[in-house]
Order: C-alpha cells, then sequence, then structure tokens
C-alpha cells in the first residue's frame, strides 16, 4: 500500500522498523539517497535484508532534469531531445528511445532496483514542472515514443509506470507548489491527453502514476483522489488491469484532502494500489493511516519486480551497451549517430 522515503545513505534503525511495517510495499529511493554506485547497491541490500526479497525499490531516473543517480550511471538526456529527433527522422527516433529506455533500465536493474518511475507521457504544452521531460506536444507522437521507450524497459527485465494520469503537461501550474486546474471537458483531453497513455495500456504497461490535477469538468477531486478517474475512464474505459499508484502525498496539490491520514486514505479509497510517502517527516503518521486495512492483493504489485538483470560487471563488458550509450548521449550535444 505504501512506497515510503529514506532520509539518507545507511538505514537508521527506526528505517528498519517502518520497512517491517504492515503496509509497506516498497522504497522510493532519491539523489538523497545517493553517494555512489556502490553505496546505493550497499543500501539496496539493506533494505532488502531489512524487508525481505519481496519488498519492491524503486527511483525517478528519467534523464534529463529528473535523474537521482548520476556519477558511476550514463547521463540521460530529457526525452524531450528524442521528440526533436522524431521532427526530423521518426524512424531514428524510436530507435534511440529504446536505446535510452534499456541503458536507463538495465543500469537500475544491475544494482537491484526493481523499476524506474517512467516513462513520462504527458505532453510538452508547457507545464513548468513537466517541460523538458515530456516527449513532445503532439500525443501521437507522444504515444509512438512512449511504446519504445516500454519496449526498451521490458527488454531490460523492467517494469513501467506511465505519468501522470491522464496528462499533466497542459495546464500551467506546477503541483509540487500549488494547487493545478485543468478547465478542459473530457472529450478534448481524450482527444489528446489520453491518447499515449491508452496506446501504452494496449502495450502491456504494468502501472500508471496519477496526477495531483483537478479537471473540475470531470470531477472536484485532483485525479489521484477520484474513483470516476481511476475506475470509471482508467480501469473502466481504457481496460487497464496493472498498479495504480498515487504522487507524492507531500506535494502542495495533494494537501486538498487534509493531513497525511486523510490523504492515504483518500487515494487507497480512490482505487490506487501504492501511495508515495515519498519525505521521512510523513512516514510514521501514514504508517499509522494503513494499520488495519486490507492488504492489497500480491498478484498487483508482482509485475512491478525486475525479473532478468545483469551484473554490472557482465553490463558494462556488452558492446552493444557502448554503442548504445554513444548515440543516446551524443543527443545533448545535439549529434545524432547512425
Amino acid at each position: 500500500m505504501l512506497m515510503i522515503g529514506l532520509a539518507g545513505q545507511e538505514l537508521a534503525a527506526h528505517e528498519h522498523a517502518w520497512l517491517r511495517a504492515p503496509g509497506v510495499s516498497g522504497v522510493l529511493l532519491f539523489a538523497r539517497n545517493f553517494a555512489s554506485r556502490e553505496q546505493v547497491t550497499a543500501l539496496i541490500e539493506a533494505i532488502r535484508a531489512a524487508a525481505g526479497d519481496e519488498v519492491l525499490v524503486a527511483v525517478d531516473q528519467e534523464g534529463g532534469p529528473v535523474q537521482r543517480f548520476r556519477t558511476g550511471f550514463t547521463r540521460l538526456p530529457a526525452l524531450a531531445k528524442l521528440g526533436a529527433v522524431y521532427d526530423r527522422d521518426p524512424a531514428e527516433a524510436v530507435r534511440l528511445t529504446e536505446e535510452h529506455a534499456w541503458v536507463m533500465a538495465s543500469e537500475l536493474r544491475a544494482i537491484g532496483v526493481d523499476f524506474s518511475f517512467a516513462p513520462v507521457v504527458d505532453l510538452a504544452r508547457g507545464n513548468a514542472a513537466i517541460g523538458a521531460r515530456a516527449f513532445h506536444a503532439d500525443p501521437w507522437v507522444t504515444a509512438e515514443l512512449a511504446q519504445a521507450y516500454v519496449r526498451g524497459m521490458h527488454l531490460a527485465g523492467m517494469a513501467a509506470v506511465l505519468k501522470h494520469f491522464p496528462g499533466h503537461g497542459s495546464v500551467a501550474a506546477d503541483t509540487h507548489k500549488a494547487q493545478a486546474i485543468d478547465p478542459r471537458p473530457l472529450e478534448e483531453i481524450r482527444r489528446d491527453d489520453l491518447v499515449p497513455f491508452a496506446q501504452c495500456i494496449e502495450a502491456r504497461v504494468e502501472a500508471v502514476m496519477m496526477a495531483h490535477v483537478v479537471y473540475p469538468q470531470v470531477d472536484t477531486a485532483p485525479a489521484g483522489y477520484s474513483p470516476k478517474w481511476i475506475g470509471e475512464i482508467l480501469r473502466g474505459e481504457l481496460g487497464f488491469p496493472g498498479a495504480v499508484i498515487s504522487d507524492d502525498i507531500s506535494m502542495a496539490a495533494a494537501g486538498v484532502a487534509g493531513g497525511v491520514g486523510e490523504r492515504v486514505h483518500g487515494h487507497l479509497d480512490a482505487g490506487c494500489d501504492l501511495v508515495l510517502a515519498c519525505f521521512p517527516d510523513v512516514v510514521d503518521e501514514a504508517i499509522a493511516a494503513v494499520a488495519g486495512r486490507t492488504p492489497l492483493a500480491p498478484a498487483r504489485l508482482a509485475a512491478l519486480r525486475g525479473t532478468i538483470g545483469s551484473t554490472w560487471e557482465s553490463l558494462v563488458s556488452n558492446p552493444q551497451r557502448d554503442h548504445f550509450i554513444a548515440r543516446i548521449t551524443a543527443l545533448d550535444a545535439d549529434e545524432v549517430h547512425a
């Protein structure tokens, strides 16, 4: 039910207790948890030793402005660079997108991370928080590139998480800092923002993260608190069978539900399977909030666990990896090598 954040680069004594608490399903790592590849690998091993092998370990490793692990990992270009390639060479953009995803996912799997919260499928239409994190403004281009990204993740043994449903790219406000309201009618959202979600659901994506955005012509509650968006539209209309994940309950836009406990219950009652409690100062209250709730069916989360994965040593000896890295890192120099 909960994915929690930890304070530092080693497990504190009280965090061992958090990891064993009923309702804690996983950990989301951040830059504050990272000093080196060796250190974060040891931290992941300690998490699994404390919580068991079934615990989920995740990170935001999108590339561009959002990449939590940097030193010792490939510096990934922003997804917008792939969209720019698409405008001049669609087939090459699809190839590069698969390679970007495979490099990202294979590196994380090699150190024991189950999944990254990726790809972003919001449209590149001016949102302050999304920016270069989005592939493209066109929903069908975004859908094609997102499907390629999902394929690359799957080839590396990693589940994919689409975000932020039903689309965060077309509203200006940053939900980290303020409430965001998107006044468009549902038909317009269906025509634009829902397209990449629908296309990737058909490609068997494993999870979807909800937006903290309010779409008042559909529901007065933010999407992550909305049974209409989750139950009727995502699961009913789009037929999504996988895991539904909230965005972070510490974000300003999540506060409309009330305190920490109300936010947790609001997401779970609306149909979220996992609730993100990313900052340590909310974890105690979040754990207290899920006490006594019916545990989540294990099958819903099973698909999020990493599958195949090489050791770091065998990964770096793969010449295909070197080729992919050369091609994708060239994007930051506006070069694309065929």
